[in-house]
């Protein structure tokens, strides 16, 4: 009886958490101009606090090579943002 219950209330459990799973990953937005420019942040940071870790300990060529990596990538962040809100506001305009 005891392994009945058990074996009743694992099969409902995994079936209201594959249930509740799609949900989950609908409520996440990341596709908006506001994201990519939080990330854009986000990515110049890192790049700071890296670079400033290689130079701590007399990397200088490591710590350019990752302060660019990351600019780089925060720029293409912002590219996007401001593609994304530009496309938006023009939208507006036109309707």
């Amino acid at each position: 009886m005891k392994t009945k219950t058990l074996t009743l209330l694992t099969t409902v459990l995994m079936v209201v958490c594959f249930a509740l799973a799609p949900l989950a990953v609908m409520a996440q937005n990341s596709n908006s101009s506001t994201t990519e420019m939080k990330t854009s942040g986000s990515e110049a940071r890192k790049a700071a606090s890296g670079s400033g870790h290689y130079m701590k300990h007399g990397r200088i060529v490591r710590g350019t090579k990752h302060f660019g990596k990351h600019i780089g990538k925060s720029g293409k962040h912002f590219g996007k943002g401001t593609k994304k809100a530009t496309k938006k506001a023009i939208k507006h305009v036109i309707s």
